[in-house]
């Protein structure tokens, strides 16, 4: 703690910053963890001198730094290298018979004053804490710390390393700044949640709703990992990063020891992913309705691995990477959790709990039911030349999707009667991100039966999935209003949400952050990911003068996207290779109404420009397995090179 006369506070997207200001100093105290070293947590003290005072300044440091846990009894060490050391173990296995991890920890003391010697303008200092899963590793990591300090690397290398992530991915407008700075703190704490680039593979271990969980019993959700992981914070990590995407299925992969016993337990085939879960992939939810009913987790996870294959042709991760496991498995859980309905003639899913947790024991939940997507277990068989089971595409032809025929809305389940109030996002995620075929009548009604009902207190990512659906009929000015809502859970100075607008639930809610950013870039934008291609369709909002989207991700090229009134710039970067593939990429422009086909060549600046007949925007890009075209848009177009 720094005593000053005044104090700011900071987020640079690399660190958070605490400034205060004395008569002749200014203090800064550096908060992060290391970007290239996830293992080692940096304070950092910089003291500048002010004026023209040549004698020595001294600030006192005030430390409350001692580790205690709930769920750890840590035991003290010898210091290691003028370090405290302190190691425990947890004092629960995650499941009957488990192991209960260690956890070391060893950091540098803090001083109890810091002194600028006369003869210096400025100084700084580093306090480090490791933490690893073994004596070994944790001193390994500190010697590693006191290395890049000796040779005053510490904070170069960690801003190198996000200069390297974020040359990977930049979200840009031209617009108001509270829009602006949403995205890049969204985007920074996403990033923040997830792996380092060059850490090793099988360390990652999922992304809880809150991040690195803080809270107390019943707080922050423990830190377990829950669908928000998969359709809230994936979708836009996966559309820049494939290597960080990679990681979300390899996690979900490593559980499947756990989920295939989750199914076992309540009696069903396959794989049950845990509503909860955490190392071992057992379903460690303290309450047992939510992992008994709320299966649509499975159906969020098999689209994660869906969409990351339309994005990267990656087919070694269902190959040697198990993906396949994960996609057959959840198949043959649908085809044994489903009930025949002989007076229907329709299969129906029983007794669950849909994304709307205001409801349970519902049957045929539209979400549920439409996520069950074995049409892609059947398509992925195709590709590897599995057997698949006639029962997949049987069960895929005839699930039941619940669709009033009178009303022409979808209700929540059977039975909903519309205008029961309902909790979050649910029904209007069936357009996006699940992408059922609908009519736009059918789109819109689904949109204003469930804005009028939907809890004003619910969780902060709701609001970002019905500005999608507005975004797509072109109704920019009723989204806008929509995701202003959104503003109201982010709290200064550090851009924080919260999970509910008044301040309460998790924190920092990335579920919601990942809410808002599909908003910009599935809305804004129009990106969709599809077996074929990826759709671009820009609606932008008159505010907004200028939309850039760096580095987007697909089979293997990174594109650069500029969208600036009715028109559209597009780069093909240079050097990009195929993700597994050796073959090159070759990407096309076609224009859809007069079939011209524009190839896109790498460096090459694409100026896209509509005609004065305009009509909606659809853009798409096609290439590989599914190979067609890659480029179309809904009108006849100039193309300038």
């Amino acid at each position: 703690h720094i005593h000053t006369h005044t104090h700011r506070y900071s987020l640079d997207t690399h660190t958070h910053t605490h400034t205060g200001t004395l008569v002749h100093v200014i203090a800064s105290q550096s908060l992060y963890t290391h970007r290239h070293h996830p293992n080692l947590l940096v304070m950092e003290v910089l003291l500048v001198r002010q004026g023209t005072s040549q004698e020595p300044i001294t600030i006192k440091m005030d430390s409350r730094f001692t580790p205690q846990s709930d769920d750890i009894v840590f035991h003290s060490e010898p210091d290691y290298k003028g370090a405290s050391y302190i190691q425990g173990h947890t004092t629960m296995a995650e499941v009957p018979g488990g192991i209960c991890p260690s956890v070391h920890i060893i950091w540098t003391p803090i001083t109890p004053s810091l002194t600028l010697l006369p003869d210096q303008a400025q100084s700084r200092w580093g306090f480090v804490v490791a933490v690893a899963g073994s004596q070994d590793s944790v001193q390994a990591h500190y010697d590693t710390a006191l290395e890049l300090m000796a040779n005053g690397n510490l904070r170069p290398s960690h801003l190198r390393a996000w200069e390297e992530l974020w040359a990977g991915s930049t979200l840009e407008l031209t617009g108001p700044d509270n829009l602006s700075r949403a995205l890049i703190g969204c985007m920074f704490y996403l990033l923040s949640a997830f792996p380092s680039l060059h850490e090793a593979p099988g360390h990652f271990g999922g992304v809880s709703p809150g991040g690195l969980s803080n809270g107390g019993s019943g707080q922050d959700y423990w830190g377990h990992v829950f669908w928000d992981q998969d359709t809230w914070m994936y979708p836009s990590i996966g559309l820049f990063y494939p290597q960080l995407a990679r990681a979300v299925l390899e996690y979900r992969v490593r559980t499947v020891d756990g989920a295939k016993d989750n199914a076992e337990k309540q009696g069903y085939k396959g794989l049950k992913f845990p509503w909860e879960s955490a190392v071992s992939g057992r379903e460690v939810c303290p309450e047992d309705i939510y992992g008994q009913q709320e299966i649509h987790i499975n159906g969020d996870v098999t689209l994660a691995f869906q969409h990351y294959l339309y994005l990267t042709e990656d087919m070694s991760m269902f190959t040697e990477g198990r993906g396949s496991e994960v996609i057959w498995g959840v198949a043959d859980y649908w085809v044994s959790r489903v009930t025949w309905s002989a007076e229907e003639q329709n299969y129906h899913i029983l007794g669950v709990m849909p994304p709307d947790e205001y409801y349970y024991n519902v049957n045929n939940s539209v979400y549920t039911n439409t996520v069950a997507n074995l049409e892609f277990a059947v398509e992925l068989a195709a590709l590897l030349k599995y057997p698949a089971p006639q029962e997949w595409q049987q069960v895929a032809d005839k699930i039941k999707i619940p669709f009033d025929q009178k009303q022409k809305y979808h209700p929540e389940y059977d039975g909903y009667k519309k205008g029961q109030f309902v909790k979050q996002a649910d029904t209007v995620m069936l357009g996006y991100p699940l992408g059922l075929p609908m009519t736009p009548e059918v789109r819109r009604n689904d949109l204003e039966f469930y804005e009028a009902v939907t809890d004003p207190g619910g969780p902060a990512m709701t609001w970002g999935m019905f500005a999608v659906g507005w975004l797509e009929l072109g109704e920019v000015e009723k989204a806008g209003h929509l995701l202003q809502k959104c503003f109201k859970n982010i709290q200064g100075p550090f851009q924080v949400w919260s999970e509910s607008s008044d301040g309460s639930g998790a924190v920092n809610f990335l579920t919601g952050m990942g809410g808002f950013l599909q908003a910009v870039l599935f809305g804004y934008t129009g990106f969709r990911v599809q077996k074929d291609c990826l759709a671009f369709a820009p609606s932008i909002p008159e505010d907004i003068t200028q939309l850039c989207i760096r580095g987007v991700s697909y089979l293997g090229n990174k594109m650069d996207w500029l969208v600036r009134g009715q028109e559209v710039y597009i780069i093909l970067r240079e050097g990009a290779k195929h993700a597994g593939n050796t073959k090159p990429c070759a990407l096309q422009v076609v224009l859809k109404n007069s079939g011209t086909k524009i190839p896109l060549i790498p460096g090459n600046l694409y100026s896209i420009l509509p005609s004065s007949q305009m009509l909606k925007l659809s853009l798409q890009i096609l290439y590989g397995y599914y190979s067609k075209v890659i480029i179309k848009y809904c009108m006849d177009i100039t193309v300038k090179l």
